[in-house]
């Protein structure tokens, strides 16, 4: 009986001592394998790469900055990786013609502002000459001092000033000085083509004309006797002459300065520019700066 229970006894199994070779074989061709993979890494076949990194940019929706080496993708503010994927040619063309559309945007912006300021810079050399003429003719009259030159966004303007008496005070009548410097603007403003305004302007003293209405009308009736004095007599053709009354609105020095109200008392003859608006806004900057560098 005992020996027929032996018989069926299974025989006792041995423990395999060289399991360790396995996990050696793994881990050497892993090994191997990371050390194949850094050796074909170090030399890169440039056109494969940017292939590889085209292809990861178009499903990264155009984001290189993982292939590039800069901040993660993750970083990068308003990207997710749910957003939607689109092929890298329509970003990039897309990318291209916005930019060369700002571009020439930005470059025809800078050209039309350079030759605004080319413009104007003829303009006022133009009216330099004007100007030296009209001086050269008051100061051979000794009148100089009755005409006062600035520039604005209109073109050239030449105030007669009242200091010498342009216009007795309340009154519209021009005095014997007076029609002596009209007379000599006349004689040379009938060299140039450009339409001329007459403006009325009245000083800052808030007492009533003691001959009209308002200032307004004070303002108004100094300007039309100029206009008919340069049409009139100085010949000066009505189709080149406009008028403009402003009452006490535009002082053309501060009127709390002495002697201000005299100045400010005056008639302005506006030589006008044909230049677009937003080329005569540049005459008076130029002229200043000019006036500045002391050219």
């Amino acid at each position: 009986m005992s020996t027929r229970r032996r018989r069926h006894e299974e025989p006792e199994e041995h423990e395999n001592h060289e399991r360790w070779l396995v996990t050696y074989a793994d881990m050497v061709t892993l090994l191997m394998v990371l050390f194949i993979v850094l050796f074909a890494m170090s030399q890169v076949d440039q056109r494969k790469f940017n292939a590889l990194k085209d292809g990861l940019a178009a499903g990264f929706g155009q984001s290189t900055s993982v292939l590039d080496g800069s901040s993660s993708i993750l970083d990068q503010a308003g990207t997710t990786s749910m957003a939607p994927v689109a092929p890298a040619l329509n970003f990039q063309e897309l990318s291209e013609v916005e930019l060369a559309s700002t571009s020439n945007g930005v470059a025809e912006a800078m050209q039309d502002a350079v030759r605004r300021r080319q413009d104007a810079e003829a303009e006022v050399t133009r009216f330099e000459e004007l100007q030296e003429q009209v001086l050269r003719a008051l100061r051979k009259k000794g009148l100089a001092d009755d005409v006062q030159v600035s520039y604005d966004e209109r073109g050239l303007v030449l105030s007669l000033v009242s200091r010498h008496v342009v216009f007795e005070a309340d009154l519209a009548t021009l005095s014997t000085r007076g029609r002596d410097v009209v007379d000599t603007l006349a004689d040379v403003l009938a060299g140039v083509d450009e339409p001329l305004q007459v403006d009325g302007h009245t000083n800052q003293v808030k007492v009533r004309p003691k001959y009209f209405a308002t200032d307004w009308d004070l303002s108004a009736a100094r300007a039309l006797t100029v206009l008919r004095r340069l049409d009139e007599v100085g010949g000066l053709p009505g189709s080149r002459l406009m008028l403009a009354a402003y009452g006490h609105e535009k002082p053309l020095v501060d009127p709390d300065l002495p002697g201000s109200q005299e100045v400010n008392k005056r008639v302005d003859v506006v030589v006008l520019s044909s230049l677009p608006p937003e080329t005569r806004a540049m005459l008076d900057d130029v002229a200043a700066a000019r006036e500045g560098d002391g050219s």
